[in-house]
């Protein structure tokens, strides 16, 4: 078994800034090292809930303010064309824990779901499915702890009750972990978070997690044994219920004042109505919150002299929530079509950004289709262990992808099941992308669409009639796929 140490050769630097809790302007080295023998990788992995594909400046945002963020991207590969395994939490967290798709760890919905009697004229029963991540499912903190890594998990986990918590699923450390989606009792102290105690009023739940994510770097940092480490840091932002990161709020208040002084334009999607424009100055605000937070981790890992050998991953779990009936959604993830709960572009397609030290070259891009399974394998390769594709079922190694954004990348076909109604008006319904071809199937309206991706990319010119070939094979794929897998269909009322 090879393992990797890092030699760090400084090349250039890049700015970066932070604010608020830990924040001056400063220059980051950007790094592009050697690997050398005997020394294991470590792993900072930072998921954002609810994030969209459009919410970073570098991937095009102009209002919300990202430095850090997009400094992060300049530094390593930003992938293009990164997929959540679903359009809603709990299965893609799933999918990356386990490198498995949601369909095969049989958690199809967010835990618990929306209860098919709040659905007004479903045409389909409850697909019920599991409301936690089984025990007897191998996690990537499993697999790591098996080879000596510590592994420390802080923020939202919503993969099941007691019992079912990270530290029951190969994490050493559970800060602020359990079976909820939204942050109990709120984003701002007293909140009423089982498992993370406030140490004073009004204290922010992500300067919290954050504060404790240094902590353990700190830790591993100063041990006199020296043994690698995961940290997983999962942010309960920038989740409903929509609260203003304080320190920020008035920037972004004075910024949307400052451009627009219009109505924020929609439009109708199905059922529901589809934000156009990002202008939410509370969101933006918890946007901020999250940049702030990175900033201070990747700080602390130059300061600990860490940053040589660690990998960084940056993901969303699912797109930005655009998409509501009657309410209107936070953000927008436009160019791309709807949001959080489709299977539409903006409701699957994520911000993912990956940097390997003495691997990735700065600034580099990757338009390749990537997916949530990716990660368990990816990381286990950087740590020098062996693949385990009868745990990883469903994703593969992006190594040779992070090496060389152009390398030779096996062509795949990428699925997603979601056959639940959701709360952003979505209906069940399915979806297959094939090379630049994708098809959503929608089962509650009883109808086919297909787009072409490269051409298309927000899926406004449906060709679904002009090319009935395409659509032939599309639905094939889907459905023979759906059958290997033993997807719980859904049936009639």
């Amino acid at each position: 078994m090879m393992r990797f140490a890092l030699k760090w050769i400084a090349i250039g630097v890049v700015t970066c800034g932070g604010a608020g809790l830990f924040a001056e302007e400063e220059t980051l080295p950007e790094a592009k090292t050697e690997l050398v023998a005997d020394e294991p990788m470590n792993f900072v992995f930072f998921l954002v809930d609810d994030l969209g594909w459009a919410d970073l400046g570098c991937f095009g945002s102009t209002f919300y303010q990202t430095p850090n963020i997009d400094a992060l991207a300049d530094s390593g590969m930003r992938f293009t064309n990164g997929y959540a395994a679903c359009p809603v939490c709990s299965p893609t967290r799933a999918s990356i824990m386990t490198g498995r798709h949601p369909v095969r760890v049989d958690i199809t919905d967010w835990i618990p779901g929306m209860n098919i009697g709040r659905v007004k004229d479903a045409r389909f029963k409850q697909v019920e499915d599991r409301d936690n991540l089984a025990l007897s499912e191998v996690t990537i903190a499993e697999a790591l702890k098996a080879a000596d890594y510590s592994t420390f998990f802080a923020g939202k986990w919503h993969l099941g009750d007691k019992g079912h918590w990270p530290e029951d699923q190969g994490f050493d450390v559970n800060v602020g972990g359990n079976a909820k989606g939204s942050p109990p009792g709120g984003y701002y102290s007293p909140w009423t978070n089982p498992t993370l105690h406030a140490r004073k009023k009004g204290e922010y739940l992500t300067e919290r997690l954050t504060e404790e994510s240094m902590l353990f770097l700190e830790k591993q940092a100063t041990r006199k044994k020296t043994s690698p480490f995961l940290l997983f840091l999962s942010y309960y932002n920038v989740h409903t219920p929509i609260t203003p990161y304080r320190k920020k709020q008035e920037y972004y208040q004075a910024l949307a004042a400052d451009r627009y002084s219009d109505q924020t334009p929609f439009e109708s999607e199905h059922q529901g109505f589809s934000r156009l424009r990002q202008d939410n100055s509370a969101y933006g605000s918890m946007v901020s919150a999250v940049d702030d937070s990175v900033g201070a981790i990747l700080k602390k890992l130059r300061q600990l002299d860490l940053t040589k050998k660690t990998t960084i991953i940056f993901f969303s779990d699912n797109g930005g929530l655009c998409t509501l009936g009657g309410k209107r959604g936070p953000t927008s993830n436009f160019p791309l079509r709807s949001g959080k709960g489709w299977l539409y572009e903006g409701g699957i397609r994520e911000p993912m950004i990956v940097r390997v030290p003495g691997m990735t070259q700065a600034k580099s891009v990757c338009h390749v289709p990537v997916v949530s399974m990716d990660f368990f394998p990816t990381i286990l390769e950087l740590a020098g262990l062996d693949s385990a594709p009868q745990l990883h079922a469903d994703g593969l190694s992006l190594t040779s992808l992070l090496r060389d954004s152009q390398s030779d990348f096996p062509d795949r076909d990428l699925f997603w099941h979601y056959p639940h109604y959701h709360g952003s008006t979505w209906k069940p319904g399915a979806s297959v992308r094939s090379g630049d071809w994708k098809m959503i199937q929608f089962y509650h309206d009883q109808k086919q669409e297909l787009y072409d991706l490269r051409k298309d990319p927000g899926e406004r010119n449906d060709l679904s009639t002009r090319e009935p070939q395409v659509m032939a094979k599309m639905d094939k794929l889907l459905g023979g796929w759906q059958t290997r897998m033993n997807a719980r269909m859904p049936q009639p009322q």
